[in-house]
């Protein structure tokens, strides 16, 4: 990869979140912890950041991917563990986002409650808790809320996933 990019994801637990995104072509790593912005949302919440390459899944996509595997319609709390945002780098990420939610809310009934707000500081998880989906899918908490968003993406993202001959070369 060569221009890659970063972009921060906070929804639903991050787990979840990391899951999901790892398992997209373009996608470089996903490192999951903890994210902050400025107030009132500068509390830590849950999120991942994304390492992506733009010339392989643009940043629309990704925010497509995460406005519809989380509950992004849900009343915004800026304090909340679970903060439903995009935290960007720049102003183009915060622009080409923001464009892609306004693009995406004509297909939704209810108002996206996603934030975008600037990518102030990380913390990385434990390490135990780290890559929670890859080290035990069978884990009951994987099962229950995991399998189903990935079994969407599959579904619904076909085109985004690896192809055989990206996982041979992984």
């Amino acid at each position: 990869m060569d221009a890659v990019e970063k972009i921060g994801l906070g929804g639903g637990c991050h787990w979840c979140t990391e899951g999901i995104f790892q398992m997209l072509a373009g996608v470089a790593e996903v490192e999951q912890g903890f994210i902050r912005s400025d107030p009132p949302s500068d509390s830590f919440a849950e999120g991942v950041i994304v390492h992506f390459d733009p010339c392989v899944i643009g940043l629309p996509t990704l925010v497509e991917v995460h406005i519809r595997t989380h509950r992004a319609t849900a009343p915004f709390v800026a304090r909340s563990k679970y903060r439903s945002a995009i935290y960007v780098v720049d102003d183009n990420q915060q622009k080409r986002a923001t464009d892609a939610m306004i693009s995406l809310q004509r297909e939704f009934d209810q108002a996206i409650q996603t934030r975008v707000l600037a990518l102030r500081d990380f913390n990385l998880s434990d390490e135990r808790f780290r890559n929670y989906y890859a080290s035990d899918p069978g884990r009951p908490f994987c099962r229950r809320y995991i399998d189903p968003k990935l079994d969407m993406i599959r579904r619904d993202f076909a085109a985004i996933l690896p192809s055989a001959d990206d996982a041979d070369r992984a």
